[in-house]
């Protein structure tokens, strides 16, 4: 695998002030540990102290973190962990809470909310930006609790929603949790048959769904996708329909969204008490090669996940943190999240580039975004585009920027601090759907070094290990997490005996979760990622992960996107080993043409960049790159596609964002 520079590993492109530290949330919680760790108090002398003892003693962290942030429940834990066995931990036995209640504190118990204060700010491309205070969204979401408990929705119902990332939806997922019931949402870009193979395997009782939506300047009507949606989900007994692109809006039977709260009207708030591991929500894997994975994760095991992630954010009173993301990435649950701070949240739905690429960055400055969090994509995109946020927009506000979805290229880290603002701290994470959470994570008491997370998250029990089950030291190997954490999955759905479970995340080393990424854990106890472990490429021995080939490959200025795999042939090579042909697909700037000079280019970048062996065989350009509905690169079925699997075989169409994109690729496996 490819190292960093030696003036990089050593040279911090960010370093947190003496004022900075001490006004860090992580600084007060790490205190406040201090004085109750052991006879007396020891301290920590830094995050790495900290982090270490997280691990190491993980009930007396886990039972702080209750503690910490004062965890409202009717029933207290009768212990902490029931062992360190995985699968199958039950964590905080006994306890008895509710997630929406802790979230939204509405009683006189202490730390209650100041109703006047802004809660969400929120805007898209159907609306103005408008705000919610703290009391407008209590009442809101008590009003649809009693809606919902009047169409006989109780605890452990399943209430799945069609909707956007707009402040109804936000008001719906807490008003379930409140009651009980078990939350699951799509964005309303999903396809009817993805949403189908997602809600159908929990028979859910409600369906909530927007008629439309708008997206790049353009109107979206799904009334006909809502309408075989419900075709097919037989459990369904009522509809709610929120008119949202066009106010006459009709589904056949379903109540409008005012129906819904009127017949919630006056009701008052209550919070259905659960077990801590009662199911919260269920979140699916990407189903690009079968049926998504239904994973339910539990109130307590989110809450507490939630609340710490409050350290590693550095999220304080007053601040407007923001994350781009759709309803249907579990990047979305971790916003609603935020909201177990005193910080707003922001919301946006619509595209980040209407009307161009700058539109996210005006966003923070009418906001007064103080975190904003967007992919790696979108940050490499905005660079290409010659967009200049820090030049064009005021960013005073703007303390954090978050990157998450593919590994932060070193080139961005740079254009940040050169292009965005010199004293941001630039986070980039490591995590995933099935946690819904990072691995690896942001720190507000540790440097940033470029190309580089700063650390391992509190709690997570990260190694990278070798085939063998060996740990290793700033090595690259397997991203494994040695202990449990609790927002690991209760259960997948339709998964009685736990064996799928088993199959995905425990059967290469058994007892020991098994992420799928290539990761190193750098000296200094930060970590790089370099991408899926199951699309890593090995050339004559040497094995590179696709992120540093498409560092590279992107490093190159008319190349906008790509997709490489390695393709098995029939013979051996010259050192006789399997044969392989290694293609490369890339995206063209406007007005491009990939001829011989740019070709030569690219190999050239990547010869120097990566490895002599990892050079492809041809570059071919496409119009567009295969990518999920949650932006991820389709490297194992594209490779499936062109050893000639069927389509429908390699890959679920209905997961697929931009479905059309495959064709190329069928059509060249036909001359192959």
């Amino acid at each position: 695998m490819a190292a960093m520079s030696a003036k990089a590993a050593r040279t911090p492109l960010w370093t947190p002030s003496v004022g900075w530290r001490e006004r860090a949330e992580m600084t007060r919680f790490m205190r406040w540990a201090g004085e109750r760790r052991g006879a007396g108090g020891a301290p920590f002398n830094d995050y790495n102290e900290l982090w270490q003892w997280s691990v190491d003693e993980l009930e007396d962290f886990w039972a702080g973190i209750w503690e910490f942030f004062a965890v409202r429940a009717s029933m207290p834990y009768e212990r902490v962990l029931d062992s360190h066995e995985m699968p199958g931990t039950r964590w905080f036995s006994g306890a008895e809470l509710n997630y929406a209640e802790n979230l939204l504190r509405v009683d006189d118990r202490g730390g209650g909310r100041d109703i006047n204060s802004i809660a969400v700010l929120h805007t898209s491309e159907l609306r103005e930006l408008g705000e919610i205070t703290w009391g407008e969204l209590t009442a809101q979401v008590a009003a649809v609790a009693g809606g919902l408990r009047a169409l006989g929705v109780g605890r452990g119902d399943r209430v799945v929603a069609y909707m956007p990332n707009i402040p109804e939806t936000l008001v719906a997922f807490l008003a379930v949790s409140s009651i009980g019931a078990i939350w699951s949402s799509a964005a309303p870009e999903f396809g009817a048959r993805s949403v189908i193979d997602r809600f159908a395997q929990i028979e859910p009782k409600v369906l909530l769904a927007v008629d439309g939506y708008r997206h790049g300047g353009k109107d979206f009507d799904r009334t006909a996708v809502v309408e075989k949606i419900l075709s097919e989900l037989g459990t369904v007994e009522h509809v709610v329909l929120l008119p949202y692109l066009s106010e006459t809006a009709q589904v056949g039977g379903a109540l409008t969204w005012d129906e819904l709260l009127e017949r919630g009207e006056d009701s008052e708030l209550r919070f259905e008490q659960v077990p801590f591991d009662h199911p919260l929500w269920v979140l699916y894997s990407s189903g690009t090669t079968g049926l998504p994975k239904a994973i339910v994760q539990g109130h307590g095991g989110i809450l507490l996940e939630q609340l710490k992630k409050r350290l590693h954010l550095d999220l304080r009173p007053g601040d407007r943190m923001f994350w781009f993301t759709t309803t249907g990435w579990m990047m979305w649950n971790f916003l609603v999240g935020c909201l177990l701070s005193d910080a707003a949240i922001v919301l946006y739905d619509g595209s980040p580039a209407q009307p161009d690429l700058g539109m996210l960055w005006d966003l923070a400055e009418r906001t007064g975004m103080t975190c904003m969090g967007v992919s790696a994509g979108l940050l490499a995109s905005t660079e290409k585009a010659g967009i200049e946020p820090g030049r064009d927009h005021d960013l005073h506000a703007l303390r954090a920027l978050g990157s998450t979805g593919s590994p932060l290229a070193p080139e961005s880290f740079e254009w940040v601090y050169g292009h965005v603002k010199p004293d941001v701290w630039l986070f980039s994470t490591s995590g995933g759907t099935d946690v819904c959470t990072a691995f690896v994570a942001g720190c507000p008491l540790l440097p940033v070094y470029e190309g580089e997370l700063q650390c391992r998250a509190l709690g997570c029990a990260v190694e990278a290990w070798d085939e063998h089950g060996r740990s290793l030291s700033d090595e690259v190997g397997e991203l494994v997490i040695t202990e449990p954490l609790p927002s690991m999955p209760l259960f997948l759905w339709n998964d009685p005996d736990g064996e799928r479970l088993r199959e995905s995340y425990f059967s290469m080393y058994p007892g020991v979760w098994r992420h799928g990424d290539w990761i190193r854990i750098t000296p200094r106890g930060g970590a790089v990622i370099y991408g899926r472990s199951d699309s890593t490429i090995n050339r004559q021995g040497v094995r590179m992960g696709t992120s540093e080939i498409y560092r590279a490959v992107l490093s190159v200025p008319e190349i906008l996107d790509a997709l490489v795999v390695d393709v098995p042939r029939g013979g051996t090579d010259a050192q006789g080993g399997k044969e392989l042909w290694m293609p490369l697909f890339v995206v063209l700037a406007p007005g491009v043409a990939l001829d011989e000079d740019l070709t030569a280019q690219i190999k050239r970048r990547i010869r120097e960049d990566c490895s002599p062996r990892h050079v492809p065989n041809d570059v071919f350009a496409v119009s567009e790159i295969p990518r999920t509905l949650s932006n991820k690169i389709l490297e194992v079925p594209v490779k499936k596609i062109l050893m000639g699997t069927p389509p429908a075989q390699a890959a679920s169409i209905e997961s697929l964002a931009n479905p059309s994109s495959l064709d190329y690729f069928v059509d060249l496996a036909k001359t192959l």
